[in-house]
């Protein structure tokens, strides 16, 4: 099983080089990429921490950060250096890179200084803007030279997503990196134009994107998940021994997903959260007037499972409430 994932593109003798430099084996290579500057004169880095083992076998790319204020990715990627995973590697090469965007981690912000979202820039340009920048570190000095990649995310503001795999259903490889990655939800969604996924799968390197969480708050459940899931894929990679991450657990594969919305506004209540199951009439929350005078049930309009929800305390009409898969099969 996984046997699509686990070999490697290259060939033995291909000794691993990043931006010119080569690689030392065996030992935790730290690189220090530079993406430009910003209007006070400071530069900003792209930092990856690499390992390379003298055993030829698959080189995976874990990013998280790519958005600057979704924190659990960082941290669930920083974690991997934190707890030594590199040194459990027994084949193949490890490329981390735990905080893609500097400048919206430290400003709070999803996008870089000029509003441009890093995720909707690739393949990106070295003489553009920040974010194009930043996108073309991936795809001119990684994507390159890796097998696989995981990227890390988390819900947007207020919302939040329970742990989750996106891939690219016309990618077998991405397909069993989400089956490998013991994730409760895998989600079949298509590529979107000029984003990491659709320049990773252009370059033919099969990438899938974790969902956990809400921006800015860190989550425990979503942090470890995510964690485990890298565990996982190494795992089914055979670059790392088992056992390391707990049991595989039982996956809903997600064809389908629609939201249900808010028909009317006020301070938002909700009864039912991420990760239920839900059933056609349920009540899932309730829309409450200021004043005491009105409630207005949410009611579900489908039979599915909830994969994101709103956080919001007070919503408008039309506002997204419930993220629902609608489409499912157990695995």
């Amino acid at each position: 099983m996984f046997e699509s994932i686990r070999n490697s593109r290259f060939s033995i003798e291909e000794n691993l080089h990043i931006n010119g430099e080569g690689v030392k084996k065996n030992v935790l290579n730290t690189l220090k990429i530079n993406v430009g500057k910003i209007p006070s004169d400071n530069r900003i880095h792209v930092f990856a921490h690499v390992m390379d083992t003298d055993c030829p076998g698959p080189r995976m790319l874990v990013i998280g950060g790519i958005h600057g204020n979704e924190i659990n990715g960082v941290e669930i990627v920083r974690r991997l250096i934190e707890n030594k995973i590199y040194d459990k590697l027994h084949r193949g090469s490890l490329i981390i890179i735990p905080l893609l965007n500097v400048y919206g981690f430290i400003n709070f912000s999803r996008d870089v200084f000029d509003g441009k979202d890093v995720n909707r820039s690739f393949p990106g340009h070295l003489n553009g803007s920040l974010a194009s920048r930043v996108a073309r570190v991936l795809t001119k000095y990684f994507l390159p030279v890796v097998d696989v990649a995981m990227d890390f995310h988390t819900g947007g503001n207020a919302r939040f997503n329970y742990p989750q795999i996106r891939f690219n259903k016309n990618d077998p490889r991405a397909r069993d990196m989400a089956l490998a990655s013991n994730v409760p939800f895998i989600i079949e969604q298509p590529l979107l134009a000029h984003s990491f996924r659709k320049s990773s799968y252009d370059m033919k390197v099969p990438a899938v994107v974790y969902e956990g969480g809400e921006s800015i708050r860190l989550n425990g459940h979503a942090i470890q998940t995510g964690y485990d899931s890298i565990l996982h894929v190494l795992q089914a990679m055979d670059m790392i021994d088992a056992p390391i991450a707990p049991k595989k657990e039982n996956q809903i594969l997600i064809k389908k997903t629609t939201w249900i919305r808010a028909s009317d506004a006020g301070m938002f209540i909700w009864l039912k959260q991420s990760g239920d199951e839900v059933s056609v009439g349920e009540i899932l929350g309730q829309i409450k007037d200021p004043f005491g005078l009105k409630s207005v049930n949410v009611i579900s309009k489908f039979k599915g499972y909830i994969i994101g929800h709103n956080n919001a305390s007070v919503v408008y009409l039309g506002d997204a409430l419930f993220h629902i898969g609608v489409e499912f099969e157990n695995i």
